[in-house]
């Protein structure tokens, strides 16, 4: 009997999941790693934060996937692992043996690398923390607790989209509320890696609807009164969301794995750790030797397919396959209502129906996993 460890159910993992279950391995043992009960699908977040999905909507609930796919669930954060002797260590005291181990735990907030931004802020990663403590500010806002500033660190466009969603859900809870919002970024412009086209529409949106922007400065430390910029200036606030890129986790570089300048596990084009070829990792933790692409849900599910072939022909001693992604993704970014906006290279389109493209799209993901 071959064993098989997941750890973390990200979008990568939870489709691995869904096809052991499909069609099972005979003498292999699945085992998932995560601290979480469920996995929330990112295109659905800034949806379910301006109030269009509910929790359940958004979330695939991994117990019953494991159950499904015959996988034994231990819901424990991973300490790390020991390549050399094939050894999975959790949280929870519990050691792993494993033939093959695969990654797709996600990443950690920039945030945390920020002076007083751990204190002082709200990092939407890892969302599962962001999540209860959204729910409790919304509480707040109904029951006439307000914030009265609110900032968003990050220009790109998680940071656009959460901004816009916040505002949207809260003005729906409160509309006679006096709450005013921010966006921070060390970019000289928002949305830096979206054509022209995109940033036009966003720069209008933002103008209409009253954010202030704070370009061009990075955040050197955060206080409880708001952000301290290099250069200094400053920008109040009393509510402070990070939304920034990817950092990488710090346990994978210090196991002895192969990882790039930037810290994420670095692999070749079959998805396996170019030190470790019995290591493989997907999703945001991962870098492609070959192939570097931006940090986005897009990608992991993209390689979720060639990531559990792969696993199963390392298990059979199959020769494996080579994944090569897109170059450019289509990128569906909301603008808090149902409306949204279509962002490819030069291509740029808005409008009510995109949103409700985008709906189609994400239901139709989630309704995988309804297993």
């Amino acid at each position: 009997m071959k064993r098989l460890v997941l750890l973390g159910g990200g979008h990568s993992h939870v489709e691995v999941l869904r096809r052991f279950g499909t069609d099972p391995l005979s003498g292999t043992e699945l085992v998932l790693v995560s601290p979480y009960p469920d996995s929330l699908y990112s295109g659905m977040l800034p949806g379910w934060i301006a109030g269009h999905y509910t929790r359940d909507e958004c979330h695939i609930d991994l117990a019953r996937l494991t159950h499904f796919a015959n996988c034994r669930f231990v819901q424990s954060a991973c300490n790390g692992i020991n390549p050399e002797a094939r050894l999975v260590f959790c949280e929870n005291g519990t050691t792993l043996p494993y033939d093959v181990v695969s990654v797709d735990t996600g990443t950690r907030s920039p945030a945390f690398d920020t002076p007083g931004a751990p204190e002082h802020a709200l990092p939407v990663k890892p969302v599962e923390q962001f999540v209860p403590v959204w729910d409790d500010i919304c509480k707040r806002v109904i029951s006439g607790q307000a914030p009265r500033r609110i900032v968003v660190v990050g220009g790109g466009a998680a940071g656009v989209e959460m901004l816009l969603a916040i505002q949207y859900r809260l003005r729906t809870l409160a509309p006679a509320s006096e709450i005013s919002f921010g966006l921070a970024s060390d970019a000289a412009s928002i949305l830096a890696t979206h054509n022209r086209k995109v940033r036009t529409i966003f720069m209008h949106v933002l103008e209409r609807r009253g954010v202030t922007l704070h370009l061009g400065h990075a955040v050197e430390r955060v206080d409880r009164d708001g952000l301290r910029l290099r250069g200094g200036g400053t920008v109040e606030a009393d509510t402070i969301v990070w939304a920034t890129g990817a950092s990488a986790p710090l346990w994978p570089r210090s196991v002895g794995l192969a990882n790039d300048e930037h810290g994420f596990m670095l692999v070749n084009e079959r998805l396996q750790s170019v030190s470790h070829p019995q290591v493989f990792a997907s999703g945001d933790i991962a870098s492609v030797r070959e192939h570097p692409r931006p940090k986005s849900g897009v990608f992991a599910v993209r390689a979720a397919p060639s990531l559990a072939e792969n696993l199963r022909r390392t298990l059979r001693g199959d020769r494996l396959i080579e994944w090569k992604p897109q170059k450019k993704a289509l990128a569906l970014i909301s603008t808090g209502d149902r409306y949204a906006v279509a962002s490819r290279g030069d291509l740029a389109l808005e409008g009510k129906w995109v949103w409700h493209w985008k709906n189609w799209i994400d239901r139709k993901f989630m309704k995988r996993y309804e297993v």
